[in-house]
């Protein structure tokens, strides 16, 4: 709640002051012209002139005081209710052995993938996220929640290589629109993150886009990586030693940038590219500000009666000119 904001009921009545300049004028004419040629104070008291005008001011205050009373001035105490009209987004991440490529240096695809998919997790507080991580199959990582931390902690705990060897981009949409589906939610959005092609699964990209779209599911897409050949590690074992290492071959990994676009027009997405971390990063932002949460706030505000201290003010006032005649202030209340 907020703090008290003085305000007027009936601010009309404040049009009555504009007496007070002629009353003020009217009285000090008056003394001027010499309607009081004498003083009726007592001899001690007659060289307190201001005595003579006490009582006209303390009755003028009065009339101000009750004047501003009748305007009925109020203290208002407001709060504000926040309503929002969240959206459901289903993160979809490719965990494939691609997505090692150091070619997203200092890190990894996947690392900075991770890195810029918690920063707009906690930027969505409105908004239910899950996730589902996918290469040869997908499963659900988290459900849709609005609990940051432990969405944090569950894409901290993403690594590669989790599930068997492919891309399997048809059955990882599949697995985010049944999650979705069941959504009251006004809005539902996937985000789309791989670089490769698709090339496991039983279920044709394109076929679970329509699904999607027949759902009311938008999709964004975003291909990952540079053109070219790019570092991958790679886990051989050693025939010396028997154990197993890790060494970096150069690979090309094809995005499937055609697939990606198709899907995102189909649904009324947008397909990008990610060719760096910075860029990465700028594509998030975009998905970011085209999917913008509904944030209504209404507005309360209760008043509380103010008028009683300037009533009980203006009447003290008007017994003030009797107390100055008892105590010998004045001759006259």
């Amino acid at each position: 709640m907020g703090p008290g904001v003085p305000s007027l009921q009936d601010p009309l009545w404040l049009a009555a002051l504009a007496v007070v300049p002629w009353l003020i004028w009217r009285h000090h004419r008056r003394q001027g012209l010499g309607a009081l040629r004498y003083s009726r104070l007592p001899a001690e008291a007659r060289s307190g002139r201001w005595r003579l005008h006490l009582p006209f001011y303390s009755r003028l205050l009065a009339l101000i005081l009750l004047v501003v009373a009748l305007a009925r001035p109020q203290l208002g105490y407001a709060w504000e209710e926040s309503l929002t009209e969240g959206i459901d987004i289903e993160i979809v991440l490719d965990v494939s052995g691609s997505m090692g490529a150091e070619d997203f240096q200092p890190r990894n695809r996947l690392a900075v993938a991770k890195e810029v998919v918690k920063e707009f997790v906690a930027q969505r507080t409105a908004d239910r996220i899950g996730m589902v991580i996918f290469s040869g199959s997908a499963v659900t990582k988290a459900a849709l929640t609005t609990d940051r931390m432990m969405l944090a902690e569950l894409i901290d705990s993403v690594e590669l290589n989790t599930l068997p060897d492919g891309t399997a981009i048809g059955v990882a949409l599949a697995n985010a629109a049944a999650r979705l589906k069941d959504s009251d939610a006004t809005t539902k959005v996937i985000i789309l993150v791989t670089d490769g092609v698709n090339n496991a699964g039983a279920i044709d990209p394109v076929s679970a886009a329509s699904v999607c779209k027949g759902l009311g599911i938008r999709v964004y897409t975003v291909g990952v990586g540079t053109a070219g050949r790019v570092p991958i590690p790679v886990l051989s074992t050693d025939p010396i030693t028997g154990r197993e290492v890790k060494r970096r071959v150069l690979m090309n990994v094809e995005v499937d940038e055609a697939l990606l676009e198709n899907i995102a027009d189909h649904t009324g997405g947008v397909f990008f590219k990610a060719t760096d971390g910075e860029r990465f990063r700028e594509v998030f932002d975009q998905i970011d500000q085209l999917e913008k949460t509904v944030l209504q706030t209404k507005h309360y505000v209760r008043y509380r009666e103010a008028f009683q201290p300037f009533a009980w003010a203006a009447l003290s006032l008007l017994l003030l000119p009797l107390l100055a005649v008892a105590t010998g202030l004045t001759a006259e209340p």
